[in-house]
């Protein structure tokens, strides 16, 4: 099993010449520290490849995002090794939510842009949206009008290498990848919502806000990016504790 370094001093990435991403240093963590939230202490886990960090405007408790320490456009544009590790972290996210929430069944899903601010995407730098045992969003996707097909590394590549956008979407267990180009910012952060809470009568859209920039820093956003954060630390110590020495095998004693 790949070891999770929870509190190693890695040397971060400059970030390109002219490039004003605020997943790349040195604005990874303005977002933060404009809602007075906590931005590297709050890194769940790390290594020299990625991040595992809260959602800076949780749609429910447990919103973690999986990001790239290196400027990359989506996971499309991994190499196969790159690839082979981003599900390595779900994974161990799934292990988090079952000791955290009692399910480790997950959402994964992402915008992925073929171009810079391609398909809708507000954010161009490759990462991974996981929630506990929220499910329903592909079927609100494919109720627009967006089909999916089975989803993996080569389908992923394909559509990033012919210059289309897509959306990721993996939910109990299968992943989907459906047509991305055109479709309207951050949403799948809206079709999350709409699985969550519904649509208001007679209108198409959610009956709460869905866009970060409309919820980040709020109270509720706020304590639920605390909570979060408590209960994904929580649950990496108890993943981390050796077993009680009742339950060792008197064979390796």
């Amino acid at each position: 099993m790949r070891p999770v370094v929870l509190e190693e001093a890695l040397a971060e990435p400059s970030v390109q010449p002219g490039r004003e991403c605020v997943l790349c240093p040195p604005l990874r963590y303005r977002i933060n520290a404009m809602a007075d939230l906590p931005g590297e202490a709050s890194v769940i886990a790390r290594d020299r490849d990625f991040l595992l960090m809260p959602d800076v405007a949780p749609l429910a408790d447990g919103h973690l995002l999986l990001v790239t320490r290196r400027h990359r456009q989506c996971a499309g544009d991994f190499g196969e090794p790159l690839w082979d590790l981003a599900l390595w972290w779900r994974d161990h996210v799934a292990r988090l939510y079952r000791q955290a929430y009692g399910t480790g069944e997950l959402l994964l899903f992402e915008h992925g842009p073929a171009l810079s601010q391609g398909g809708g995407a507000c954010i161009d730098h490759a990462h991974w949206h996981f929630l506990p045992g929220v499910h329903g969003i592909r079927a609100v996707v494919e109720g627009r009008g967006l089909p999916g097909t089975p989803a993996g590394y080569a389908a992923l590549r394909a559509r990033f290498r012919t210059g289309h956008s897509y959306l990721l979407i993996e939910e109990q267990g299968t992943a989907t990848v459906h047509p991305g180009d055109g479709v309207r910012g951050q949403f799948l952060r809206w079709a999350v919502t709409v699985a969550l809470h519904g649509e208001t009568a007679g209108n198409a859209v959610p009956a709460m806000a869905w866009r970060w920039q409309e919820t980040f820093g709020l109270p509720d956003s706020r304590r639920r990016f605390l909570r979060t954060v408590r209960a994904m630390r929580r649950a990496a110590a108890a993943l981390d504790r050796p077993p009680d020495d009742d339950h060792r095998d008197d064979s390796h004693q």
